[in-house]
């Protein structure tokens, strides 16, 4: 192997040799990735669109500048595997237009000096807190200026609706400036923003006299309702005007007041046509959000830092609104159904690079693979520092390691973006421990919503015999370089080794498009070869935490009916009825313990156990309760169940339309009924009637 020191600079003829040649070219070095493109464009004989199949991978923050690098090859081959894989299938676009309209909220002063700043953009000002200005703005009309009360802000980039209330007696379209109303007001209640502090005055009117004949002020006008819309929002407001985590696209929050310079250059920039990927898909008769307007699952809705997923209870669905969503990914880890898939990438193509990476480690010789997730962002920029400072401090006796050799970085667009059926894959194809890098960026829901799905991953695993005394699933929360080391010495390599001989031989199986059928793939991997199945006395369960996706259901048989209107509830076909005979069977495999069928049953007979069972019989219905049929007292056909009816007429015994006749008939079919109405003289009948 030919290994350069200056590919990008005096050893660039032997990349450019590469080029011309090769189908694909692997460049390790990620710090001259723009040099290295330009320079690939600029080679003569290079073939058509060689840019786009260059393909880049650092190794150097990575692995070869931790105190391990000596021994990283084996880690170092994972990286190079990953790098050299395929693109995922692209996604459908979400588009974005803004024709520069922006609005800007807070105090006049601060507004127009903003708007200075942003000449790209037509600026419109809004003032939401009348007589409050401490600092008076200048009175050039340079820019439109609204006042009244911010009813609503909804929206995103190039469409952001305001709802105003405009209620202040003072219209500052008809106001020329002249001060005098401020000069007249006895209590000073008018501030430097020609708007009147209405908690503060005490209508003297001595303002509306000395307007005189500019008539700007006006305590009798009516509030006015406008609708209005925007491209971009500049909030100057110490409370901004979104309070969720992820806030929209095209709207920035300044506390301060002031303008900053890195939030001037990106507003300056959003005038065009945009595009981002769509990050999710939705698939309806899968979701376990809502059947017959009850509610079962809202994992998704609760999780969303964006506050992009809302409830269509009406339609027995949720919706995603794509131009909210910023593709974390978090509500498809959540989804127990994979009603809402993850698709920059899918979580087949990351659990194929996860399985080239583990396989090229062991290939490469590797032992005991440790893997790391981490976002594109922040968290990657956080392993790379790791890696330099590890670089750095060999002199200086620093106490900072950088990734051990068996730690391998495996990048995703977000770290929430994966759950529970890549990391129990993940395991089962070879990896010793699976950990999550969270950084400050992420909202505070996704890092618990992650915590909950790695401790049910650590119980599975456990419970099963595997790595006893070894968390295999963690979540780290990147704080500060040195904090990182700890990843290293989570488990010494005799621990690790120790571990080896009760996990699960490595898998070769891949993961499958539904994430249900994926750890339906895992779980049986896991349990042929558990070590608690091994014992001479095996459990049949697993208790498993609550919020688990795995579980079953327990019927109270004294409260049940057997109306079954739980079946009908159940969105994953968990539960079904018996052919011919008053019957509840439940297959434990489907059920994804959503609570749609304890929400729905009207005797409240339903509770949720979440569990695992690890016996053959979780693939197989098997019956919850059964009851007596009740059959027809004319022609002795079943049409319900001994229970139900007797609790009907129970409850009907009183009830005046329902005696003699009219009560024998509820003992009796569909079709009984009928004909017994219609063959009793007595009853009056329509045709009757004269």
């Amino acid at each position: 192997m030919t290994i350069y020191s200056g590919l990008c600079r005096r050893q660039a003829p032997a990349f450019q040799q590469a080029i011309k040649a090769g189908p694909d070219v692997l460049v390790a070095c990620t710090q001259e990735r723009a040099l290295f493109n330009e320079l690939a464009g600029q080679t003569e004989g290079a073939r058509a669109g060689v840019v786009a199949p260059i393909r880049f991978v650092n190794i150097r923050e990575t692995g070869g500048w931790s105190k391990d690098a000596k021994v990283g090859t084996p880690k170092i081959a994972a990286l190079i595997a990953m790098a050299s894989m395929a693109d995922p299938e692209p996604v459908p676009q979400v588009s974005y237009k803004s024709n520069g309209q922006l609005l800007i909220l807070g105090s006049l002063a601060n507004a127009q000096a903003a708007a200075t700043l942003l000449t790209e953009l037509e600026a419109t000002v809004l003032l939401d807190k009348p007589g409050g200005e401490a600092e008076a703005g200048s009175a050039e009309r340079n820019l439109p200026v609204l006042s009244g009360r911010l009813d609503r802000l909804t929206g995103y980039l190039g469409a952001f609706d305001v709802e105003l209330s405009q209620n202040n007696p003072i219209d500052l379209d008809l106001c020329t400036r002249c001060n005098a109303c401020v000069a007249a007001c006895p209590e000073g209640a008018i501030g430097a923003d020609w708007q009147i502090d209405l908690s503060r005055c005490k209508s003297h009117r001595a303002c509306v006299v000395a307007c005189g004949e500019a008539g700007a002020i006006d305590f009798d006008r009516l509030a006015q309702v406008h609708n209005l819309r925007f491209d971009v929002v500049l909030d100057l407001r110490e409370q901004p005007a979104f309070l969720q985590h992820a806030k929209p696209q095209g709207f920035f929050h300044e506390p301060s007041g002031k303008l900053g310079a890195a939030t001037a250059l990106a507003l300056q920039s959003l005038v065009g046509e945009f595009q981002k990927p769509k990050f999710f898909s939705y698939k309806q008769k899968l979701c376990a959000h809502s059947r017959n307007e009850k509610v079962g699952c809202t994992a998704c809705i609760d999780v969303c830092s964006a506050k992009a997923v809302s409830s269509e209870r009406s339609r027995q669905q949720i919706k995603v609104n794509p131009n909210l969503c910023v593709g974390c990914g978090a509500c498809t880890t959540v989804c127990p159904t994979g009603a809402l898939s993850y698709e920059y990438p899918k979580a087949q193509h990351t659990g194929l690079r996860i399985k080239t990476a583990l396989n090229a480690y062991a290939a490469a010789g590797g032992r005991s693979a440790h893997l790391l997730l981490h976002n594109e962002g922040a968290g990657k920029l956080a392993v790379e520092q790791w890696g330099r400072v590890a670089m750095l401090s060999r002199k200086s006796n620093s106490p900072v390691n950088g990734p051990a050799a068996h730690v391998i970085p495996i990048g995703l667009w977000h770290a929430a973006s994966v759950g529970l059926d890549v990391w129990l894959a993940a395991y089962a194809q070879g990896a010793d421990r699976v950990m999550v890098l969270t950084t400050a960026d992420d909202a505070p829901n996704y890092v618990q919503a992650l915590k909950q799905q790695l401790h049910t991953a650590n119980e599975l695993v456990q419970g099963l015999g595997y790595s006893p005394q070894t968390q295999v699933f963690s979540l780290h929360e990147y704080s500060k370089i040195i904090a990182l080391d700890v990843i290293n010495t989570l488990t010494s390599e005799q621990k690790d080794v120790k571990n080896a001989s009760s996990r699960p031989p490595a898998a070769k199986f891949g993961l499958a498009s539904s994430k249900r059928d994926s750890l339906e793939l895992v779980l049986d991997h896991l349990l042929a070869h558990a070590p608690v199945l091994q014992q001479a006395s095996p459990p049949s369960a697993l208790a498993m935490p609550q919020g688990s996706l795995l579980g079953a259901i327990a019927v109270n048989k004294d409260r049940c009916t057997m109306c079954l209107s739980c079946i009908n509830a159940c969105p994953a076909g968990a539960l079904s009825d018996g052919a011919n005979l008053p019957q509840l069977n439940f297959t434990e495999k489907n059920c994804v313990q959503c609570g749609l069928c304890a929400s729905t049953c009207p005797e409240s007979a339903i509770s949720l156990v979440p569990q695992l069972n690890l016996t053959p019989l979780r693939k197989q219905a098997q019956p919850l309760n059964e009851m007596q049929p009740y059959r027809c007292v004319r022609c002795q056909k079943p049409f319900g169940t001994l229970k139900a009816i007797e609790a009907m007429l129970g409850k009907l015994v009183g009830h005046s339309m329902f005696q003699g006749a009219a009560a024998e008939r509820l003992k009796m079919c569909m079709d009984c009924r009928v004909i017994d109405l219609y063959s009793d003289t007595t009853e009056a009948k329509i045709t009757d009637l004269k």
